[in-house]
């Protein structure tokens, strides 16, 4: 066993360090998947609630979603959900062996980020 002395440098700062996109899609990912969780399922909860319960809670929650700023929210949320869905099915077809080498997981990071952009956008254009 060969032990090194050669100090070997750190970069401890985050903003300079430069992601491959597999990488980038991986941490949005898991972003994604905390917003859909934290703020994705309270929301939904909230709107099945106002839904089931008198028209004045569904009125309420309709009115409260003609604001931007919850529009803002559902788009975001939007985006976490298609974004989570499109890395979900990227990851399955990686455990798969479907696209591991390095020019494959490179364009299927890309095809993600591209489609849920996309989708992200259609959709919301529709619901705005």
């Amino acid at each position: 066993m060969t032990v090194t002395t050669k100090k070997r440098p750190k970069n401890l700062d985050l903003t300079t360090i430069k992601l491959p996109v597999p990488g980038v899609v991986s941490i949005l990912h898991r972003i994604s998947g905390a917003l859909l969780f934290l703020v994705g399922i309270p929301l939904l909860l909230i709107y099945l609630q106002s839904v089931s319960g008198t028209s004045l809670d569904y009125q309420q929650v309709s009115f409260l979603y003609n604001n931007s700023i919850v529009k803002l929210i559902a788009l975001v949320m939007l985006w976490s959900f298609l974004h989570h869905f499109c890395a979900g099915i990227r990851y399955l077809l990686l455990d798969l062996h479907i696209g591991i080498e390095l020019s494959g997981a490179r364009l299927s990071s890309q095809i993600v980020l591209a489609i849920s952009l996309f989708l992200t956008v259609l959709i919301g254009v529709k619901l705005w």
